[in-house]
């Protein structure tokens, strides 16, 4: 069995979300929007794993990692209330998406998410990298 160091950990779930969210520019192409906004939501779910771990944040629980992240960095100011409410917006639509029948997202909600969720990627690369 392997031994996997925290470091380890944040450097794969970086890269996981640095990948999913390529991911979604061929679900955009390809008009998949349901699929595009679960992809939204877990690149930007990776790359907050890989943040709370790098800071020894334990969670078990996708509600419990929102919670975490708004008390650790969304309080302290680390992270902006806009990317805070991007990541909980992406969590219901997700949500809804996901478990709602009769329901489908359309090509101007994925695309007016797409950029922002790469740039709230980016700040907690940054914050990685601190």
């Amino acid at each position: 069995m392997t031994d996997y160091q925290p470091e380890d950990y944040v450097r794969y779930r970086l890269n996981r979300a640095k990948e999913t969210i390529l991911e979604v520019e061929t679900l955009i192409q390809n008009e998949f929007w349901n699929t595009a906004i679960n992809r939204l939501y877990y690149a930007c779910f990776y790359a907050v794993g890989a943040l709370l771990v790098k800071n020894g944040i334990e969670t078990s629980s996708h509600s419990g990692c929102r919670q975490k992240f708004g008390q650790h960095f969304v309080q302290t100011g680390k992270i902006s209330k806009d990317f805070a409410r991007l990541y909980t917006d992406l969590f219901e639509k997700r949500q809804k998406g996901d478990y709602n029948d009769f329901f489908d997202f359309d090509g101007d909600t994925v695309r007016r998410l797409f950029e922002p969720s790469k740039l709230f990627i980016a700040k907690i690369e940054e914050l990685l990298n601190e």
